[in-house]
């Protein structure tokens, strides 16, 4: 009985340390700042990017968040949609090479936009909505630098930019891909049907990468199950011989 009471702990053990990895990296894969959707078409045009902002402090709440659009390849027709709670305040900047659009040339565009006032709690996250007039075309993606500031003053700086092929750095960026085709009104993005709710829409690639960690852990615990059954076995042989 011994040695079975013990193969049991054991494989207990495992299977929890394993679910306690699965839940600790799924907790980092979510806690990025992202944009959504987290792709359009280049050029498109009369859309919106929702930057999802989730707090990972256990300990303090998140106060204000900036967000630094592009200026290298500008973002045209920034506005800000209203947030309960949050004061948005939106710095232009004169642009270097002015634009030509065919409602004239643009010389000056949104270059950040900083919400504060309202606190998102630990557990909890916020949407932040912008809408825009037209997306760039000549570039394949675009990176959004993002300060989060928390009540305990702590800053983290989400501005390290994602290397093609590399691993995810530890504080990325959002980014936005931009796909070639035909962009159309640019009102849809090209990773979403018509038919897809809203909330599909948005949902984050992070999204398979915790699929994938929770497959990993529930093999982890069935081996662990495995071994205790074999332990077990092994145990009965022994009595019996």
């Amino acid at each position: 009985m011994l040695s079975t009471r013990t193969a049991l702990r054991r494989a207990g053990t495992v299977a929890a340390l394993a679910a306690a990895g699965v839940l600790t990296a799924a907790g980092v894969a979510f806690a990025h700042i992202t944009v959504h959707p987290d792709s359009y078409a280049k050029g498109a045009t009369d859309g919106v990017l929702t930057f999802r902002v989730p707090n990972e402090e256990d300990t303090a709440d998140t106060t204000k968040v900036q967000v630094f659009l592009p200026t290298g390849h500008p973002v045209l027709g920034v506005l800000v949609t209203p947030q309960d709670g949050w004061t948005a305040k939106v710095t232009t900047t004169r642009l270097k090479t002015p634009v030509e659009t065919d409602d004239g040339t643009i010389t000056d565009v949104v270059s950040q936009i900083t919400w504060s006032g309202g606190r998102i709690r630990s557990g909890e996250y916020q949407d932040f909505d912008v809408a825009f007039g037209q997306l760039p075309d000549d570039t394949d993606q675009l990176g959004f630098k993002t300060l989060q500031t928390y009540s305990d003053g702590k800053v983290v700086r989400w501005i390290e930019e994602t290397q093609k092929g590399a691993e995810e750095p530890e504080n990325p960026a959002p980014v936005l891909k931009l796909t070639a085709g035909t962009a159309g009104d640019g009102s849809a993005p090209m990773t979403a049907s018509p038919s897809e709710p809203k909330a599909t829409a948005k949902a984050s690639s992070s999204d398979s990468t915790a699929r994938g960690l929770g497959i990993a852990g529930l093999v982890a615990g069935v081996l662990g199950l495995v071994a205790a059954g074999v332990a077990i076995a092994r145990g009965r042989s022994v009595r019996s011989s």
